[in-house]
């Protein structure tokens, strides 16, 4: 049990780069962005053929980043100069990467077994919480530097952005491109973690990057960025060890992944609603009963006067 909690966690970690890329686009630029699926696999396929090929596992990591960038600005150029729809943009990507990685990978899987890794030496539960903290608190400070600024607005209010004379098409590929690159960066690492690249190792990516950012903004809010960007890492853990729980249930099985991260996604997004519900039901009720307090005053007294 301890075993499997811990070994959760270190998941959620290495998962939490993924999770960031995808609030980039999906909170901060509000972009629905499907190139993840293929993004996070081109990042496992260039480390792992990399590190195969006796490259450095560090300067791997830092391709598969620059690969998944170099992605994330096809996505951006196609929605900003081509003109297509984000969504439709994303999923031609996405399409478009699942050939690129096939050729990247040769064959449909490639083995890391014996080779040398970022996690050969290094225990990633010791490590990663730290290289977290610091991914974090860079994305936290670049958020709030003037190009950050303007990303943001991007999201919230292009049209009003751009009467104050910024590029937006050129925040939004720069947005789209830091987001697949976090991403890309998540498949290197889960790659050399689980000592293997498949071809179809993204596959429902962007459905675990929305669970880990709809449960951590559930549980922890998101007031402000540095508060919406932890929320975000907690949540990949959360939702890691919530896995992890489920897959414990005798009738559950390992090919209910992708039905439990569903349920999970589904009750994250519709416990607020009805915590609202709840919320507004019970000031209603409130105030019923506060008008009725006073109706009953106002005939109380409305009896005394007569008497006097």
């Amino acid at each position: 049990m301890v075993d499997s909690i811990l070994g959760a966690v270190e998941m959620g970690l290495l998962y939490a780069f993924m999770a960031l890329g995808v609030y980039i686009t999906f909170r901060i630029l509000d972009f629905p962005d499907l190139t993840v699926d293929g993004s996070f696999t081109t990042g496992g396929a260039i480390a792992a053929v990399m590190i195969t090929q006796g490259y450095s596992p560090w300067l791997a990591t830092l391709c598969a980043l620059a690969g998944g960038m170099a992605a994330g600005m096809c996505t951006g150029l196609l929605h900003t100069k081509g003109k297509i729809n984000g969504l439709l943009s994303g999923i031609l990507m996405m399409i478009a990467l699942y050939s690129i990685n096939l050729r990247i990978l040769v064959k449909p899987n490639v083995s890391l077994m014996g080779e040398d890794s970022l996690f050969t030496s290094i225990n990633p539960l010791l490590v990663m919480p730290f290289v977290m903290i610091a991914v974090k608190i860079l994305l936290d400070l670049f958020l709030r530097t003037d190009l950050g600024l303007a990303l943001r607005a991007t999201g919230d209010n292009a049209r009003m952005i751009r009467s104050f004379g910024v590029n937006t098409d050129t925040t939004t590929i720069l947005g789209i491109s830091l987001s697949n690159g976090m991403v890309a960066l998540s498949g290197a690492l889960i790659a050399q973690y689980s000592s293997f690249a498949d071809s179809t190792m993204g596959i429902g990516m962007i459905v675990i990057g929305l669970a880990s950012v709809i449960i951590g903004e559930a549980i922890f809010g998101a007031g402000n960025v540095f508060r919406a960007t932890l929320a975000v890492v907690l949540g990949s853990i959360v939702y890691r060890i919530v896995v992890a729980l489920a897959l414990r249930v005798p009738w559950l099985q390992a090919s209910d992944l992708k039905l439990i991260t569903a349920i999970i996604v589904i009750i994250a997004l519709v416990f607020p609603s009805i915590q609202r519900f709840m919320k507004q039901n019970r000031l209603a009720r409130r105030r019923s009963i506060e008008l009725a307090n006073q109706a009953l005053a106002g005939k109380k007294g409305g009896a005394a006067d007569a008497k006097a």
